[in-house]
């Protein structure tokens, strides 16, 4: 290994209980999307601690930054995360579900360990780039509302990814690898209908809002026949629920329903038209029940493309460190994770999975792929078991999630030391980035005056305080 690695792996080990304690920190007081004041305020004074220059309240997200350090090329991209989800509470270290609080949030995607890692590397990046008196520009983009897909694509709109020549992220996982993997564009849009009251023995004074939803969604049921199939791992979908229907009595005709529908697809310029064939369905409803209607767009973002000569570099990298080392403790907890859910009692991987083309789940990070070149890789923070649950929370609180964190930090600051001193290694990522998206243009989903959904989740996050 170089000396300049060996430096950034020395700095991480010195620092690591700081940012230990700012993950544990950011756990204990879960944020979900765009409610993310705290999280988003203690890495933003972290790296101007450790003298980042930091741009706060961007691309109209008062939970949004961005972080800059050194001059010249390359300009090198770092995300952040750290929004949480609803009903997700759980007490750290604990083999069986136990809310710290009932229905509240929780960090059940492991953001808190994510973003944190990533302003760790930063932090010793930069370390290493100035005590060495290499060129380049670091760049830590501090990204809301990951879990609704929110952030990274108004901060592309609003053109912050347009000057990087690469970007490197991680993702807390069951596993430890790093992939060309691709995810699905995706789309995110609410339905508010508004009818008229009336009393259940002389419905026909009013118009009910809820038929105005049930019937965009059979309409919706009907169109999945004519969306084309995809293969199952990047399946084409669409999800819906119905939410805010009332007065909550059956005897009341509802004047007021909304319905939530998301989607998930192969390719975005197909998204696109299907997005209109949607709105027609929901315009359709709200004519069939007499209503009113109203859109609510939230957000859209692209599929990923990936980049095999960067995802090679992380992989190389990743071979270089030893493994994670985990306790007896750690390990007999796991298991009674795993025994609890009727999983396998096979503890947690430590070895390195081989690099696949593979699908993933739906991340705005695809965002930043068609800006530049992006890789990105997983390490183990959670037992396998799924994603999005009690045990991710459970760990992301604890060791287990912390050591994950630590090592993640480490593959970021020496990949991008490797990137930053072997040119040809971003030449050959840009060539085929180039490639991959000759016949295509990026325009952004977002549609013109469209605005961040500020205040989606304040009043869950006001219920649950």
């Amino acid at each position: 290994m170089d000396a300049l690695k060996k430096e950034a792996l020395e700095h991480i080990e010195e620092h690591k209980e700081e940012f230990i304690a700012l993950a544990k920190e950011i756990w204990e007081n879960p944020e979900l999307a765009l409610e993310e004041q705290y999280a988003s305020s203690l890495l933003a004074h972290t790296l101007e601690k450790y003298d980042f220059s930091v741009t706060r309240n961007v691309a109209d997200m008062q939970t949004a930054f961005v972080a800059t350090f050194g001059s010249g090329h390359p300009v090198i991209g770092m995300s952040v995360e750290y929004d949480c989800l609803p009903g997700l509470s759980q007490k750290a270290d604990t083999p069986y579900p136990d809310p710290v609080k009932e229905g509240a949030p929780g960090h059940g995607c492991g953001h808190n360990l994510l973003g944190t890692a990533a302003v760790l590397a930063a932090v010793s990046l930069k370390e290493v780039m100035e005590k060495n008196e290499i060129e380049g520009t670091i760049k830590v983009f501090g990204t809301p509302a990951e879990e609704i897909c929110v952030g990274k694509p108004f901060m592309a709109k609003a053109g912050l990814f347009d000057d990087l020549d690469y970007v490197l992220d991680w993702h807390p996982s069951f596993e430890n690898g790093a992939d060309e993997d691709v995810c699905n564009a995706f789309f995110n849009v609410r339905y508010h209908y508004k009818g008229r009251q009336a009393h259940g023995n002389s419905p026909w004074f009013g118009r009910s809002a809820l038929d105005g939803a049930i019937w965009t969604s059979h309409a919706i049921e009907f169109l999945r026949e004519h969306i084309k199939p995809a293969e199952a791992s990047r399946a084409n979908t669409i999800n819906y629920t119905f939410n805010d229907a009332g007065p909550e009595i059956p005897n009341v005709v509802p004047d007021h329903a909304s319905l939530w529908v998301v989607g998930r697809f192969t390719d975005s310029a197909e998204m696109s038209d299907v997005m209109k064939r949607v709105d027609a369905c929901a315009k359709a409803g709200a004519l069939a029940s007499g209503t009113e209607i109203e859109k609510e767009f939230i957000s859209a973002s692209r599929e990923k493309i990936p980049n095999a000569a960067l995802t090679k570099v992380i992989e190389d990298n990743m071979k270089l460190l030893p493994p994670i080392t985990y306790t007896e403790e750690e390990i007999a907890m796991v298991k009674e994770m795993q025994k609890f859910e009727g999983l396998e009692e096979s503890g947690l991987p430590t070895g390195i999975i081989p690099t696949r083309k593979c699908g993933c789940g739906v991340t705005d990070m695809a965002e930043y792929s068609w800006k530049a070149p992006t890789a990105n890789f997983r390490v183990v923070t959670a037992p396998q078991g799924g994603w999005h649950n009690w045990k991710v929370a459970a760990c992301a609180g604890g060791s287990i999630g912390f050591k994950g964190m630590v090592q993640a930090a480490k593959i970021l600051a020496v990949s991008n030391i490797e990137v930053i001193k072997t040119p040809a290694i971003l030449e050959q990522a840009a060539k085929e980035f180039e490639e991959q998206i000759k016949d295509k243009e990026y325009v952004t989903l977002i549609p013109d005056g469209t605005l961040p959904p500020q205040g989606i989740y304040k009043a869950t996050m006001e219920e649950y305080k």
